[in-house]
Formats: C-alpha cells, sequence, structure tokens
C-alpha cells in the first residue's frame, strides 16, 4: 500500500485458517489500514470489490469453502477489470472438510471456478516467509494489470514459521498503478497499452464517470452490449490480459543440474519436503532436480523447455493431481503424479522413495 501510494482495505469472513489475516491487519489501523468484518463471504470480497473500485489497495481472505460463496463476485471483478486480491489459506475439503489441517485441492477451483469465461491470475507462496514477497507480487500485478490476483496458501504454511528478515523499502520492486486525472481521450474501458490495462478512473473525478457490472460491455466505453462478435472480443481479451503478465514473471529456475533423469515439480506448501528430498537423493548420487513454481496462471514463459530436458516429471502435491494435469495438457509431459490427500504434509522420506523407485525403474 505504501509502495503503491494507496490504502490498504480488507474486507473478510473470519474462517479456518485465515482468519489470523484478519486478526493481524486490525491492529495496523495507525497505518491507515481499513479493517471490516463483513456478515458472511459474499458481502466480504463485494465490499473489497467496492474498495477496488473507489481506489484502494483491496484485499480479502478466505480458505476453500468462503472462495466457493465468493465465485460469482470474483467474476464480477474480471468483468469490470478491477484490482483485487484474494488470498485462499486452504484446508481439507470438500464441503468443510478438515477445517485444521492442511491441503492442496485448491487449484482448480482458482484457475477455473468462476461460471463462464472468467480467467484469473494465481500465485502460491512456498513457505511462511515466502509468503511477503507473494503477496507482494500478487498486489503488484493486480495493480499494474487491473485484475483480480488469487494468492494461495494452505494450513500448513499458515501454521508454519521461520526467520525472517524485514526487507528495506527501497529494495522492493516499483508497484506501477493505471490512477488517471486527465480526462483527454478518456474511455473506461480503453486496452491501448503493453498491459492491456484499462484506465483506474476513480468516482467524484470529472469527466470520468463511467459505468460498470457485470453485464458484457463494449470494449473502450464499457456500454452494455449483446454483440455477438463483441463478446468474443471481451471473452479473448480477458484471456489475453493473464497470458501477456507471462512475459512479467521472473523464469523459472531449476535445483539442480539443467537436465537429468527426474525432475520433481511442486508448488505451495510441498516446497520443503521436496527440496529435502531431492538433496538427499543428489547426495546418493541420483540425477534428480527441484522445480518450484509460485506463478500458477500464467505458467513461466520458460517452463515448457525445462521440463523436456528431463527423462521423467514427478509431481508431488497434496490433492489428487490437479497441477499434473494441467501440466500434462499445456506441455504434453507424462508427469507421474505422487498424491497425498491425508490432512498432513508431505514427508521428505515420502518423496525420496518414490524418487528412488523411479530411478530404479528408469
Amino acid at each position: 500500500a505504501n509502495k503503491s501510494g494507496l490504502d490498504l482495505f480488507y474486507g473478510g469472513y473470519p474462517i479456518t485458517p485465515a482468519s489470523d489475516i484478519l486478526h493481524y491487519l486490525a491492529q495496523y489501523k495507525n497505518f491507515g489500514v481499513k479493517t471490516f468484518q463483513a456478515e458472511d463471504e459474499i458481502a466480504g470480497v463485494v465490499s473489497a470489490i467496492g474498495a477496488a473500485f473507489a481506489g484502494d489497495l483491496a484485499i480479502t481472505a478466505t480458505s476453500g469453502p468462503g472462495v466457493a460463496l465468493k465465485s460469482e463476485a470474483l467474476g464480477l471483478a474480471v468483468i469490470t477489470e478491477l484490482p483485487l486480491v484474494l488470498v485462499n489459506v486452504q484446508r481439507g475439503g470438500p464441503s468443510t472438510g478438515l477445517p485444521t489441517k492442511t491441503e492442496q485441492s485448491d487449484l482448480n477451483q482458482a484457475i477455473f471456478g468462476r461460471n463462464g469465461e472468467a480467467p484469473m491470475v494465481v500465485l502460491a507462496a512456498a513457505t511462511p516467509a515466502d509468503c511477503f514477497m507473494m503477496a507482494y507480487e500478487a498486489c503488484r500485478i493486480a495493480l499494474k494489470y487491473m485484475i483480480p490476483v488469487i494468492l494461495l496458501s494452505d494450513g500448513y504454511i499458515a501454521n508454519g514459521s521461520e526467520p525472517w528478515k524485514i526487507p528495506e523499502m527501497d529494495s522492493l520492486p516499483e508497484i506501477k498503478t493505471q490512477i488517471i486525472k486527465k480526462k483527454n481521450g478518456f474511455a473506461p474501458y480503453d486496452h491501448n497499452n503493453a498491459e492491456l490495462a484499462r484506465p483506474w478512473a476513480l468516482p467524484g473525478t470529472p469527466g470520468m464517470e463511467h459505468r460498470v457490472g457485470g453485464l458484457e460491455k463494449w470494449e473502450e466505453t464499457g456500454h452494455v452490449s449483446y454483440d455477438p462478435e463483441n463478446h468474443q472480443k471481451m471473452v479473448e481479451l480477458r484471456q489475453e490480459k493473464v497470458d501477456v503478465i507471462a512475459k512479467d514473471l521472473a523464469p523459472a529456475k531449476l535445483f539442480g543440474k539443467e537436465s537429468g533423469d527426474i525432475l520433481v515439480l511442486g508448488w505451495g506448501g510441498t516446497h520443503g519436503a521436496i527440496r529435502s528430498a531431492v538433496e538427499n537423493a543428489q547426495n546418493n548420487g541420483m540425477s534428480v532436480s527441484h522445480l518450484h513454481l509460485r506463478h500458477l496462471n500464467p505458467l513461466p514463459l520458460n517452463l515448457g523447455e525445462k521440463l523436456v530436458k528431463f527423462q521423467k516429471v514427478l509431481i508431488a502435491e497434496l490433492n489428487m493431481g490437479q497441477l499434473a494435469t494441467i501440466i500434462r495438457s499445456k506441455f504434453l509431459v507424462d508427469a507421474v503424479s505422487l498424491n497425498k490427500i491425508q490432512g498432513k504434509p508431505f514427508t521428505q522420506t515420502e518423496i525420496f522413495n518414490k524418487i528412488t523407485e523411479l530411478v530404479k525403474g528408469a
């Protein structure tokens, strides 16, 4: 909020294991942080959308059941192209599931879980200390590209801790906003820029009155449109708004050699167990590397070229293979899944044993 020059607004509803975000932000009113505990999940997200419309850095947080309730409003954030950050601290599902246990089973929900073609940016923190930079990255992308962003955490990360050095403000990346104050040539849905970001015209700015809402709209004017060709154009544009962000992401980096027998691919809170297992395998002479994804939609531009340099790709995740399905479909890689759905994180031994099994079977 400081780097963007905006006030921070948090609108949410208490839910395990995401409630601590509201608890902590409520302590920082002296920094101008505004927190609002809504009557339900829907009110939490729509209050944040209203704050985004008004020009705040707008945040909401929840867990899987809350994301389900927020899904229609998230589609509204997509079609109105407003900057919003939703933090999903994942827990065991479905339904009420395992509220106090960890899981990674909301990836499909984050990427696909809205009616219609409603693409959103999806990021994931890897460790407790990584949460700050990934939250910062989520805000940077939302504000620069005028787009809603989902940041995935999980119960294991949320209830974990590690030493973390508070960064110097000057070391943090610039946060660009699309706020405009000059009405010359103003069109509320003008996407004629590299970010494909529409201008952020704050309510009350003279000469910048415009319509927002959930109905399809003409590009540039934002007026309601039922034109078939325009609808296709706008659907494709909203997907392109996500795709273009890939050019702005750090390239995927490997831990280990650039090619070999096995690449272990992971995301989210599995980082520590995977890294320890891969280090163990390397110390035992196995040709194994590790790649951990923090950007899940869009994926890093160089991911495909990294994957094809290994004989086998092992994807370890705390679900039934959601990332594996995406990787197989996007890159035609015959990935091997290692899945655990017990409400508990992986042990490094479980991953090491699977690596050993694949190496012996190669």
